[in-house]
């Protein structure tokens, strides 16, 4: 199967990031994949596995874990999601993404496996299953891998994993009713095993105790364990002393953006020392921290500094996140002037939540787009509930056309603003990964 074959097979299929089933769970079973990688030789058992789960900064976490193993010497496969342009971005070896003609195989492959034992595999576990046969196709000594919209029962989840973790519990495909936050974490404390050490970022002690209930080996905790302290920002990035169960990494600077990417990082630098059993070469966590680069999560595009308008590319698809976004703008970013936001997000999402997290109101002005999935909420809609919260907003229904729409009225802003450079305007992408990957594409 070439590549636009694969493409036009897994459109095919049942797609649940498309139609999420966001508060209910039952009748979920791993039967189905447990049946299609047995059958397949179970190729997830042919290398050592990372296993991260949370709400938020999974994405990051991986990219961190993944890093920090490469520079120890590692060949290392990493598997996210979603993708921003293009599926093959959910699987990388020693990160660069699968090619083309590569992950056109793996497709075909697994789907042959599927027809032959009269199975209806997801989208989802296709490519999970491929993702899985390419890891042990070109030997990676290790795998991380990202847990999708679910846990215990969620296809990732038959791999062994000798290191599981956890990044925190929030409101995020969920429906909201009941002890939702309950439900999340036993829903993710699913995929420890009785032999995993687990990683645990969240710090809610109710939370921690559904974790620590499940069968397991280990456990380190943040702020017991390991945390990310003396934290200072220094020119829009961010130093701090990565303290672990292993030892203390002192003034370390981290490329990515944003006061809270400490607690992906120092998470990460504990789960790779937990993997090892021993603390990391300072070098090995300076080179790894400077050089991650985490695509669509507070991604800059262009220059940092210069006259021309600070366009940032943030998946910010739930309060948290948004919140996260905000506060990495005004603090890291303290000087820009004028803010103009580009929002599109799919529905089954808090929108009001969403926009008063990206402070909205606050915002020059909001362009609603409708992002572009089958799931995307009328531009119209998003910009009633924006205009509810007192944002000034407009609905422009294409990305392209909202984004256009925000550079246009950024540059405006700095040509008539009496302001210096460092007061220069803002544009903010973000919501729906949909929409920050079809603003990556027009952008690049």
């Amino acid at each position: 199967m070439d590549y636009h074959a694969a493409l036009e097979h897994l459109d095919t299929l049942i797609n649940h990031e498309a139609r999420p089933r966001a508060g209910r769970v039952s009748g979920l079973s791993l039967e189905l994949m447990q049946r299609l990688t047995s059958a397949m030789g179970d190729p997830q058992r042919c290398y050592r596995v990372i296993h991260v789960t949370g709400t938020n900064g999974k994405g990051s976490t991986v990219r961190v874990t993944a890093r920090l193993l490469q520079e120890m010497g590692l060949r290392v496969g990493a598997y996210t999601s979603p993708h921003l342009m293009a599926p093959n971005e959910r699987i990388s070896v020693d990160s660069e993404p699968i090619d083309d003609e590569t992950f056109g195989a793996a497709i075909g492959d697994v789907a042959r496996f599927v027809e032959h034992l009269q199975m209806r595999a997801t989208w989802f576990e296709t490519v999970t299953a491929a993702a899985l046969q390419h890891f042990a196709d070109v030997a990676v000594d290790v795998a991380v891998v990202e847990v999708g919209m679910l846990g215990r029962f969620d296809a990732t989840n038959v791999v062994e994993a000798e290191v599981v973790t956890i990044t925190n519990v929030a409101r995020d495909h969920t429906d909201g009713v009941g002890d939702w936050r309950g439900a999340i974490a036993r829903e993710k404390a699913g995929i420890i095993k009785a032999g995993s050490t687990v990683v645990c970022g969240e710090t809610d002690p109710r939370m921690c105790e559904i974790f620590r209930a499940e069968p397991h080996a280990a456990m380190f905790e943040r702020g017991r364990d390991f945390a990310a302290e003396r934290q200072h920002l220094a020119s829009h990035h961010w130093r701090a002393d990565l303290r672990t169960p292993y030892g203390c990494h002192t003034d370390v600077l981290v490329s990515l953006h944003g006061q809270h990417q400490l607690d992906n990082v120092s998470l990460a630098v504990a789960a790779t020392e937990a993997f090892f059993g021993a603390a990391l070469p300072d070098d090995v966590v300076d080179a790894a921290l400077t050089e991650v680069r985490v695509p669509g999560r507070f991604e800059i595009v262009g220059e940092i500094s210069g006259v021309e308008p600070l366009v940032v590319l943030d998946g910010a698809h739930n309060p948290a996140g948004a919140r996260a976004a905000a506060t990495t703008l005004n603090k890291d970013f303290g000087s820009v002037g004028p803010k103009f936001l580009v929002v599109g997000m799919q529905s089954g999402r808090d929108a009001a939540g969403l926009l008063e997290g990206l402070e909205a109101a606050q915002a020059d002005r909001v362009l609603c787009c409708t992002a572009p999935t089958a799931r995307g909420v009328p531009a119209s809609d998003l910009a009633a509930a924006a205009e509810l919260i007192g944002a000034s907003a407009e609905a422009i229904d294409d990305v392209g056309a909202a984004l256009a729409r925000a550079l246009y009225l950024a540059e405006v802003a700095a040509a008539t603003s009496e302001s210096t450079s460092s007061k220069r305007p803002a544009v903010i992408v973000a919501g729906s990964f949909t929409v920050i990957g079809a603003a990556k594409a027009i952008l690049e």
